[in-house]
């Protein structure tokens, strides 16, 4: 007897020793989605944030990205220690999907923070507040009636909206709230939802006087009224409201790391002039009326036409030739390097002179000659039996920012050490860095000594990243 009951403790203990080790076990294997995702992010040394682009939160203006939410997120990436990677999308309905099958780290919008949205993502601190404001057309001569008759001309009364028709981009919160102000002022509003056309188009049908009203954020509706300046915006239709980043749900580590900075930023010198470049400045307006801004005129440049002809000869996408030309000169063709470089193209006098052109040659021939140079390489790099297209636009932009001898110092350098001579990306960059290291360019394989190779690979990475910013707004052709 005394034995069976031993046995049955025994069995016992053995059961719950079981069931402690498969929960610890449990714990320890998480499933990948699980992992830390600020870990994640500082691994992959990238952090994808999802924009949609309007004049004020991402955009290209002379060949520069720019915005609100786009600088913040480049702020916030240096603050991570990794690089900002941009997805573009200005479908409201797809923000989430994106989010939650992982095409993006955080979504960088305007996003208004409300009950039904919290169910679905978590939300940062908030970084701004606003409220939604009536986007309606001022009467004619509005600028020669008294007061009391441009007031009694305009909808101030929300009870007004009762059978009037309001435009407003599908699935935003304008919709639910505009719902919810038909039940609170007993009468029918009638809500148009468009699923092609963002807020800021919206407005711009109002200023046309295609449609009459509708709805914004009052910071964006401000920004827009100096560019219409026929728009009114003073009708409030909801108390201020929060604005936040969306992070998937359960991403505390990334959540909270944001939020302290936040905390630390919110209030700083730099963020006060951040908001009031996009929000508070009248300058703003010429942005928008620019040629160059590039939603509206689809161009980057006043020499578009011959980056154009010319990338031909080297069979380059246009808009990747343009972005070398804004490192290189800002499009200024009157630039001369301390290094004696000149032209939008910054040919050195030896490279100008092969190629024909000098300090009075016109931009154009400037152009052509920089593209039959980079032809060259080209050539020279096929040769070296660097077959992918993709590695070979790095080694030449290399080749162009610090000489073809460099990089093929750098290819024996990564070949002697390991590593694939004929891939840039984590092979050949890391060796164009250490060329400023006596351990390297001292090697023996070294035939062209010392440089300042981490130039070099931030030069081919903001081109690269350039590049990408141009495809997100300007077609090919």
């Amino acid at each position: 007897m005394k034995v069976v009951t031993s046995f049955v403790k025994f069995t016992v203990l053995s059961i719950i020793v079981f069931i402690l080790l498969l929960g610890c076990n449990r714990l320890q294997h998480k499933k990948p989605e699980e992992i830390n995702s600020l870990e994640k992010i500082k691994k992959n040394g990238k952090i994808t944030a999802l924009f949609d682009f309007n004049s004020t939160n991402y955009f290209i203006y002379k060949g520069e990205p720019m915005g609100y939410q786009y600088e913040m997120l480049r702020l916030l990436a240096d603050h991570l220690g990794v690089k900002l990677e941009v997805v573009v999308e200005n479908d409201i309905s797809k923000y989430f999907d994106m989010l939650n099958n992982y095409q993006c780290d955080i979504l960088a919008v305007n996003l208004t923070v409300t009950k039904e949205r919290n169910a679905e993502i978590d939300f940062t601190l908030p970084h701004s507040q606003t409220r939604q404001v009536l986007v309606q057309r001022k009467p004619e001569n509005w600028n020669k009636l008294t007061e009391r008759e441009y007031e009694s001309m305009l909808i101030r009364n929300q009870l007004d909206l009762a059978g009037k028709t309001i435009y407003v981009q599908k699935e935003s919160s304008y919709l639910s709230r505009l719902q919810n102000l038909s039940d609170e002022i007993g009468a029918i509003i009638n809500i148009k939802q468009l699923d092609d056309l963002e807020v800021e188009q919206l407005i711009q049908l109002v200023a046309k006087g295609e449609i009459d009203y509708t709805i914004s954020d009052e910071n964006v509706a401000l920004v827009n009224q100096t560019y219409y300046p026929i728009i009114d915006v003073q009708t409030a239709i909801s108390f201020p409201q929060n604005q936040a980043w969306g992070l998937r749900k359960g991403d505390d580590s990334l959540r909270i790391e944001i939020n302290k900075w936040i905390e630390g930023n919110k209030y700083s010198r730099d963020y006060n002039l951040l908001y009031a470049k996009y929000f508070k400045n009248k300058r703003s307006v010429g942005i928008v009326e620019s040629d160059y801004y590039a939603q509206t005129s689809g161009k980057i440049s006043v020499y578009d036409d011959y980056i154009k002809e010319y990338s031909k000869i080297v069979d380059w996408d246009w808009r990747l030739l343009a972005s070398l030309i804004y490192q290189e000169s800002r499009f200024d063709p009157s630039v001369k390097s301390w290094a004696g470089a000149y032209g939008l193209m910054q040919l050195m006098p030896t490279t100008a002179h092969r190629y024909g052109v000098d300090l009075k040659s016109a931009p154009n021939e400037h152009i052509r000659a920089g593209v039959r140079f980079i032809n060259w390489l080209n050539k020279r790099f096929e040769k070296n039996g660097i077959k992918d297209e993709h590695d070979r636009i790095k080694f030449i932009l290399a080749s162009y920012n610090v000489g073809l001898g460099h990089v093929l110092d750098a290819q024996r350098l990564a070949e002697k050490y390991g590593k694939d001579p004929k891939k840039w990306d984590g092979n050949v960059d890391e060796y164009i860095i250490k060329k400023s290291n006596p351990k390297y360019f001292l090697d023996p394989v070294v035939e062209y000594g010392y440089c300042r190779g981490d130039e070099t690979y931030s030069y081919v990475s903001q081109i690269i990243d350039r590049y990408e910013h141009y495809k997100n707004f300007i077609e090919e052709d």
